[in-house]
């Protein structure tokens, strides 16, 4: 394959078929949408990467709208009140060359309110020749109209084998040399965003072989790849203070999610992986009371960090007090 192709283009699910549903009820309700030939105004939430623009755009293809009677317009950059009084509904006011128009509008969640407000109304008044998808990594932050407006469909996080079973596939396709443990870092470091991790692959790859990023590119280095190589050569201290210096030009709730998905980096035993959830959980709520967001990740990865110390103290404990 060229260069110049991006994986996550070439390797983007073509058809339902080869799409990865989360089970047989979601793959059921598309697959009548398309019998149909019609869909509601529909709200795809769930992480970044995890294949809901992917989804909206197979179902246009499968529902043969005409690409004149398609807007796509992503709302991370145009996220105000003008482009839903002017470009969204003065498409919407025209007749569809087909049997009817779809606005899909990415990352939803981050219109502004009073532009959340307005597409309401347009919503509405055009339902008869128009249909919208949205989609948000953060569903919370759509408005309970727009919710009510649309039927929702949240996308789970892809398992982690197969996670990483896909990125390897793909690897092997494109005739990459790599080691197991080289992936494991990238699969770590970007789960579940598989978008995200595919395009590292290929950022790192160009020479035939799968590399890690030199640290002293910080355009190239994700600080997580560079992390979680830290920690796993068990370079603790140096891995925290990356991690935290770091995550903070991130939404903290990204951040501390991420934590949450890749709860096996902090303890294998399920006893200590839910002593990580409870951490993880006092860190996201501490976000709101904490205004040094830095502090609050160390305290955070202090704590997962400990996990196992904690864990054999505490059976220490336990053990003499029923010896005695």
């Amino acid at each position: 394959m060229s260069i110049n192709t991006l994986w996550t283009e070439a390797y983007r699910p073509k058809t339902v078929d080869d799409y990865v549903f989360k089970d047989d009820a979601q793959r059921e309700q598309v697959m009548a949408w398309i019998k149909s030939k019609d869909i509601p105004h529909l709200l795809f939430s769930g992480p970044a990467g995890i294949g809901k623009t992917t989804m909206a755009k197979l179902l246009i293809s499968q529902l043969d709208i005409d690409p004149y009677d398609v807007m796509e317009i992503n709302a991370s950059r145009e996220r105000g009140i003008d482009i839903i009084r002017s470009n969204i509904s003065n498409f919407c006011s025209t007749m569809p060359f087909g049997h009817m128009k779809i606005v899909l509008l990415d990352e939803a969640d981050a219109l502004t309110p009073d532009a959340q407000k307005s597409l309401k109304g347009t919503m509405e008044e055009f339902s008869a020749t128009c249909r919208f998808i949205l989609t948000s990594n953060h569903p919370n932050k759509i408005i309970p109209p727009l919710h009510s407006r649309c039927q929702g469909t949240h996308f789970e996080k892809i398992d982690h084998t197969e996670f990483t079973a896909r990125v390897a596939t793909i690897l092997v396709t494109e005739n990459v040399v790599f080691d197991l443990e080289t992936l494991d870092i990238y699969v770590k470091a970007t789960y579940p965003d598989l978008r995200k991790c595919i395009n590292s692959l290929q950022q790192n790859s160009t020479s035939g072989t799968l590399r890690m990023p030199s640290s002293a590119d910080r355009s190239v280095s994700d600080y997580k790849l560079e992390f979680v190589k830290l920690f796993k050569n068990g370079r603790i201290r140096e891995a925290r203070t990356l991690f935290c210096t770091s995550a903070t030009s991130e939404d903290p709730d990204d951040v501390i999610r991420w934590c949450y998905d890749n709860l096996d980096l902090w303890a294998t035993s399920e006893e200590g992986q839910d002593e990580a959830i409870l951490i993880i959980r006092n860190a996201l709520v501490n976000t709101s009371f904490c205004a040094d967001l830095e502090v609050n990740l160390a305290a955070m990865m202090t704590e997962l960090i400990q996990i196992d110390t904690t864990l054999t103290v505490r059976r220490s404990i336990e053990t003499v007090a029923h010896a005695s």
